[in-house]
């Protein structure tokens, strides 16, 4: 591996440091894609394989308990950003990346082989929870760590454009998780087939797309802020110096709550709300959900490139804001249209404000932290609060539907966004107020 360095962006780049910059982008964003599509597959094939983990005669609470293994997997995120954290800070991102997709890649190849509970009983959910666990602690590390990598890489004219391309590749694996899901249903296989076996087929594909990015990742140049802040203070990463800041850290806390309730929202649990609560059939469920995140992406470069002009506050109070006082109506609407034309509309609609969101939190939460703790600070508190109030929103979800009290989840998840409201207002404007040239 190469320790050569991607330098800043100045007026007289060239065309072949833009052309390494971008490459760099592309292959941190499609490593990114690859760790989310193997995240996603599971939520995508749950209504297949939950009768095979979970049986039970009534379908809710088969996706209840398969939420539940979902939401139990964030309880490794914190663990994940401290460590992937670590790493990226002490010995760098690029190591960091490497060995985060080769977690993936081993959890995702253990769902691929796991016997059902018809064949070995309760060990099969166990497994299944286990596999989980070690994508979670995968995904703990991803995020910091592409994060920033994805903020330091870019110029600072254009860094919330290039950092939006953490959302557009997590999302995209959905979508490829979706595309795969699709091509099942539609082409290769019946529905009998895929509650059988071929729910297995997308964590095969997804333990190989991780080796193959694995490659990848190990020719990524390092970032030149990491380089210069190794020459100048030396590693970091740990724990201690982290805590040098405590403001900040409350502040990825604090931005991060409503944003990630919303983001699980209108992404993992969408697939779930319209076959049960709107009772759409699984071809609606599953065009409505790939139309509605192919949407999204569109979005997310777009608000990026926005908040380079104006900044990145009026964003986050934007989306505090509409998120606040749009996301009951649009939940109530949704749950009452049998229309999927309408329900596409009504979670495009929801992605209006929450891309104001999800399009710039990373480069916001890269520019609060200096170079020696900018993964850790990144990935860590991150973890932690998405652990909270993101992996949970889908199991919360489940559990009011199924005491008869669905309409709860709606003002939670209202109340959640205007917490965060609340710390949007108050915080500077990272983008005329950052950290990124800062190595201590």
């Amino acid at each position: 591996m190469t320790d050569q360095a991607i330098e800043p962006a100045t007026e007289a780049t060239t065309f072949t440091d833009v052309e390494r910059r971008i490459k760099a982008i592309l292959i941190g964003s499609a490593g990114n894609l690859v760790e989310w599509y193997d995240f996603y597959a599971y939520t995508a094939f749950a209504l297949y394989f939950a009768p095979a983990f979970f049986p039970s005669k009534d379908p809710v609470v088969e996706q209840l308990n398969a939420a539940v293994v979902f939401a139990a997997t964030f309880l490794m995120r914190p663990l994940g950003g401290w460590l992937f954290g670590y790493i990226a800070d002490h010995y760098g991102r690029r190591l960091s990346l490497t060995v985060s997709v080769l977690c993936m890649c081993f959890g995702s190849l253990i769902i691929a082989v796991t016997p059902t509970y018809a064949t070995i009983g309760i060990a099969a959910p166990i497994i299944l929870a286990l596999a989980r666990v070690i994508e979670g602690l995968s995904l703990g590390g991803e995020y910091g760590a592409s994060a920033t990598y994805l903020s330091e890489v870019a110029d600072a004219k254009h860094r919330g454009f290039y950092s939006s391309f953490q959302y557009v590749t997590l999302i995209g694996g959905q979508l490829t998780a979706i595309i795969v899901l699709l091509l099942l249903q539609k082409v290769f296989l019946t529905t009998d087939e895929l509650k059988a076996w071929g729910w297995r087929i997308p964590f095969l594909i997804g333990a190989g797309l991780a080796i193959f990015v694995a490659v990848m990742r190990r020719n990524l140049h390092e970032t030149e802020a990491f380089v210069e802040a190794k020459k100048t203070v030396g590693p970091s990463g740990s724990i201690a110096a982290l805590f040098r800041y405590p403001r900040e850290l409350l502040l990825v806390v604090g931005l991060t709550a409503g944003g990630t309730a919303a983001f699980y929202t209108f992404t993992t649990y969408m697939q779930t709300f319209v076959k049960l609560s709107v009772g759409l059939t699984e071809d609606q469920t599953t065009m409505v959900i790939f139309g509605s995140l192919l949407f999204a992406c569109v979005l997310q470069p777009v608000y990026g490139a926005i908040s380079d002009r104006i900044g990145r506050k009026p964003l986050l109070i934007f989306f505090g804001v509409v998120g606040t006082l749009a996301t009951i109506p649009i939940l109530t609407a949704l749950k009452a249209t049998k229309e999927p034309f309408m329900a596409f509309l009504l979670i495009c609609g929801a992605w209006i404000f929450t891309a104001g969101y999800t399009s710039i939190n990373a480069v916001v939460k890269a520019e609060l932290f200096p170079t020696n703790v900018r993964a850790l600070g990144v990935g860590l508190p991150y973890a932690i609060t998405v652990s909270l109030f993101g992996g949970t929103a889908p199991a919360i979800a489940l559990y009011f539907k199924s005491i008869g009290h669905e309409t709860w989840f709606y003002y939670y998840l209202s109340g959640v966004i205007f917490l965060s409201l609340l710390i949007y207002a108050t915080m500077r404007d990272t983008k005329h107020a950052s950290a990124m040239h800062r190595h201590e």
